[in-house]
């Protein structure tokens, strides 16, 4: 025996850490304080004042009573006081009366003791749980009758039971607050119908389409995780109910289940690649499964913040995300198209302009709303009230379903804790017992629909649908059923500003939108199949998921807008090196480059090339066929745009795409180049650069003449390097006195050495006439013709050597080389 209450106490530590490790868990059932009536979820809830001892709850039975029943009430105690704490003891009071209304058990599950006024006779001591840190089981066996529990008599009874634990002083330093439900013999009373909503809705794991920020979900749809525990409650447990998809998630897990996919967390240089998911698969085949034969309605895509959106009016995207091509494959997943028709807003909690977009998208073919009870009043005829009643819109009168507001406060502090499952399992029964003993000769009806990220700790969701079903004083319902009642008349609260606090900010949505535009004008340039989204990845982020987790929503958003940009600018033009153009003379054409590298996207653009100084730089325009330029995956174009400088300078030239037919409207960044006019031609450059050509040639030329001139003399034989050696007398090409020109006979000196008239004395380019004795019968020395005619070695007019000497002064009259004798009077 004590091997076993080692082992018991042992099972009943590891609920008690869990409890330790958060304070709101050694509060009675409902005794946590909660966020103002009506806030949507994810509101702050300040819990009550850290009990020194914390209890845990680990077995209750059994789930109904009898006059007969036997009864164990077994948990754990803790010291987290953080010191010792001598003389502890446990003790049970509780009421031998059943609680009279709902008001009452919600009063005592608050911890109102006041009510309690019998104590069991057994008390237990917490010997070892006096020392800080420790854990101790404990447990009270009894019977119903030892307690004097006073049976009901027609209807059910509901029973408060508190565990309390004293110290030394007989001070209260701890307890927690349960309910027992007993069933009388005689029952006179109708079975409250019960219809279930199970919401499968997750926050957003993908900033764009195709790579996923974490890879949560994963957790999630394996067994064991969320999803997985609601969806196997669905499906195991046969209680109708009606699903609540939101196609967001759907999508995320068909990426996941259809083949490898990438996780980039928000700021990380690159993605990891995971592999096709079989734990994706394997839950989208038991949705499947557990949906069969179950009624399901569709969230809009990303389930939307619609009260935000419809507060600042940028509604336009609520349409877009109820639109069949966002939300058809749920049909296609699932094999069938939804069979019921309902708008849930966030919360179940909304104004008339956030209704009046539900009705128009959601219940255009009928249905009904899905809101908070709390949003209602009773009815004013003092009538019990039942689920369904109606709410007037701008676009009719629609029904409306009112799901039970406490009810749903049960079912989400059952989360994550098996002891607090424990302690929701046990409300839920004595909540739902009540409403039937309320009013036990009518009808009643309750929906039930927990929070939209309901995490319910393992097992109970399904006990819960299983005692929907198998408890005497409930009823199952389809939720069909329900909405087919009569409407109560509930006047409607309508929704107050202060919830404003918890909806979307004005900063995400802002540039939520800004995402949007930029997302609108890369689509709007797509040709062909359109391979490239971003209408899901902006619905993602107006998400009501953000409202709980506004810094993770901030990396998510810059993420989606870097990769948007990085992503178009992969159509944009080209920017020459430098971004520089130089454009000799006063006309010429700019060369412009436009490409397109998406790797699976044909695009069409217009170029608008623009002079940013006019009045110096006009540019022509294209012709239409050549502005708009369509481009397949990795291709290219270049377009030459005229242009006419009024001077030298530099000039700014702005290069951007448009979006074909819709002229203004910008795509990208655009480019801004500079454009260098120097004011030279081709023609004006290729004429200057001969010039300078010929130019270094004759100076080259002359050069080399005057070296070999300098060679000659300073050989001292006279010569110029040019002709025939003379005697060292100064040339015929040189005025002197008493010398006669060249090639012309004087009377005084016939034939005299020296005269060049004939020998070596010749000058050079001079022949020898026929009467000459020294003619010679070869070429001249110095390369001349001797035997040609007068003047042809002298080549052509003005082709003549540079050398001075031989370059005729003024007197000389006319040149030589023109073929006629010179006189010796010179006329």
């Amino acid at each position: 025996m004590k091997a076993v209450g080692r082992a018991l106490a042992l099972a009943a530590m590891l609920p008690c850490l869990a409890m330790a490790a958060s304070p709101a868990m050694a509060s009675p059932a409902g005794a946590q304080a909660r966020a103002p009536a009506n806030a949507p979820a994810g509101a702050p809830a300040a819990a009550h004042a850290r009990a020194q001892v914390a209890l845990a709850l680990t077995k209750v039975t059994p789930k109904t009573l009898t006059p007969k029943s036997r009864i164990e009430i077994s948990g754990a105690a803790r010291n987290r006081s953080g010191r010792a704490l001598a003389g502890l003891t446990l003790r049970l009071r509780y009421s031998a009366q059943p609680v009279t209304s709902r008001s009452q058990l919600d009063q005592l599950a608050s911890g109102q003791q006041a009510a309690l006024p019998n104590v069991a006779p057994q008390q237990q001591s917490l010997a070892q749980a006096t020392r800080p840190g420790v854990t101790q089981g404990w447990s009270f066996r009894t019977t119903a009758q030892q307690l004097g529990l006073r049976a009901p008599v027609a209807t059910p009874g509901v029973y408060p039971m508190r565990v309390e634990v004293l110290n030394s002083a007989q001070q209260v330093v701890g307890g927690l607050t349960t309910f027992l439900t007993m069933m009388p013999k005689q029952r006179s009373f109708k079975p409250v119908a019960v219809g279930w909503v199970l919401p499968l809705i997750d926050r957003m794991h993908r900033a764009n389409d195709r790579t996923f920020i974490d890879d949560d979900l994963t957790q999630e749809l394996a067994p064991g995780g969320r999803l997985h525990r609601i969806v196997e409650a669905g499906g195991t447990t046969g209680t109708p109910v009606t699903w609540a998809i939101d196609p967001a998630l759907l999508d995320d897990v068909r990426q996941m289940a259809s083949g490898a996919y990438y996780v980039k967390t928000p700021g990380a240089a690159k993605g990891v690649r995971k592999e096709k998911s079989e734990v994706a698969a394997t839950w989208l085949a038991s949705l499947k499964n557990a949906a069969k034969g179950d009624p399901y309605f569709v969230l809009p895509y990303g389930d939307p913040d619609v009260t935000a959106l419809v507060r600042r009016k940028t509604t336009g995207d609520i349409g877009v995300a109820f639109d069949a091509r966002n939300t058809g494959f749920v049909a296609q997943i699932l094999g069938r198209q939804p069979d019921a028709h309902v708008a849930w807003p966030a919360s179940g909690v909304g104004g008339p302009g956030t209704l009046d977009q539900l009705a128009k998208y959601a219940l255009k073919d009928g249905g009904s709303f899905l809101m908070s009870s709390s949003q209602f009043e009773n009815p004013a005829t003092g009538a019990q009230p039942n689920a369904t009643t109606a709410l007037p819109t701008h676009l009719g009168t629609k029904k409306t379903l009112l799901y039970d507001q406490t009810v749903t406060q049960i079912l989400n502090e059952g989360a994550r804790s098996a002891s607090r499952a424990l302690m929701s399992e046990q409300r839920f029964l004595a909540e739902t017992a009540m409403i039937a003993a309320e009013a036990p000769s009518v009808q009643r009806t309750v929906v039930v629909a927990p929070d939209r990220m309901w995490d319910p700790a393992d097992g109970l969701a399904k006990n819960l649908l299983t005692y929907t079903k198998a408890a005497p004083w409930m009823r199952e319902m389809p939720l069909r059923s329900i909405e087919s009642a009569q409407p109560q008349d509930r006047a409607f609260h309508g929704y107050s500003d202060d919830y404003e606090k918890f909806e979307l900010g004005d900063v995400h949505l802002g540039q939520t939108r800004a995402i949007a535009k930029r997302a609108a004008t890369f689509r709007a340039v797509m040709t062909g199949p359109v391979k490239i989204s971003y209408e899901r990845a902006v619905l993602r982020l107006e998400s009501v998921g953000w409202r709980t987790s506004p810094g993770r929503a901030k990396r998510v958003r810059k993420e989606l807008e870097d990769e948007l940009k990085a992503e178009m600018h992969l159509v944009r033009v080209v920017p020459p090196k430098n971004r520089r153009v130089l454009m000799g003379g006063s006309s010429g054409k700019l060369p412009v480059l436009v490409e397109n590298t998406l790797s699976d996207q044909s695009i069409k653009v217009r170029l608008v090339v623009t002079s940013e100084n006019t009045a110096k730089l006009k540019l022509g325009e294209l012709e239409p066929d050549d502005a708009v330029i369509e481009l397949g995956p990795g291709e290219r174009a270049q377009r030459w745009i005229p242009a006419q400088a009024a001077g030298n300078g530099n000039f700014g030239v702005r290069l951007e795409l448009q979006i074909p037919g819709a002229r203004g409207r910008t795509y990208g960044d655009g480019e801004t180049i500079t454009v260098t006019t120097t004011g030279y031609g081709r023609l004006a450059l290729l004429i200057t650069g001969g010039g300078l050509a010929v130019l270094f040639v004759g100076v080259g030329v002359r050069a080399i003449r005057a070296r070999r001139r300098r060679k000659a003399e300073a050989a001292g034989d006279g010569s110029t390097g040019m002709g025939s050696p003379g005697t060292g007398e100064p040339g015929a090409g040189l005025p002197g006195a008493g010398f006669p020109g060249p090639g012309i006979p004087s009377a005084e000196f016939p034939g005299a050495p020296g005269t060049g008239l004939s020998g070596a004395g010749r000058p050079a380019g001079v022949p020898a006439g026929p009467s000459s004795p020294g003619a010679a019968s070869g070429p001249a020395p110095g390369g001349a013709d001797a035997a040609g005619p007068a003047g042809d070695a002298a080549g052509p007019a003005g082709a003549r050597s540079e050398d001075p000497a031989a370059v005729p002064g003024p007197a000389d009259g006319p040149a030589a080389g023109h073929g006629e004798p010179r006189r010796r009077d010179g006329g």
